[in-house]
């Protein structure tokens, strides 16, 4: 229903641009020279020009944002590697210090050591 009550508006505007502005006008572009063309011609094709050129501006830069989450992706799981691998070799550290404790029998003399 929305895209209808869009598509009327748009109609409607189209309409009242073509009504009032009929007019012939010359249309120079660069060695082209295009004579007698109305004039909502010129403002409806200006206007979708416009439209396809800012598409094409926002499609580089969404491509653009897509490569450097693509790249910052990649560093968050490379640190979460890192991390995981950290986490590895604590757990292992821990483990070969237990085993010393119960080898030597001997318990740290430090009251703040862990």
């Amino acid at each position: 229903m929305l895209i209808l009550i869009i598509l009327l508006i748009i109609g409607s505007a189209l309409v009242y641009i073509s009504k009032f502005n009929f007019s012939p006008v010359n249309l120079n572009l660069g060695i082209y020279a295009f004579s007698d063309i109305p004039l909502f011609y010129v403002i409806i094709g200006s206007f979708i020009i416009g439209l396809v050129l800012s598409y094409f501006v926002h499609l580089v830069r969404a491509i653009s944002n897509s490569f450097t989450l693509h790249g910052k992706n990649k560093e968050i799981k490379k640190d979460k590697d890192e991390i995981l691998e950290l986490t590895r070799l604590v757990h292992q550290l821990e483990l070969k210090n237990e085993k010393l404790k119960r080898l030597t029998g001997n318990e740290p003399k430090d009251p703040n050591a862990l």
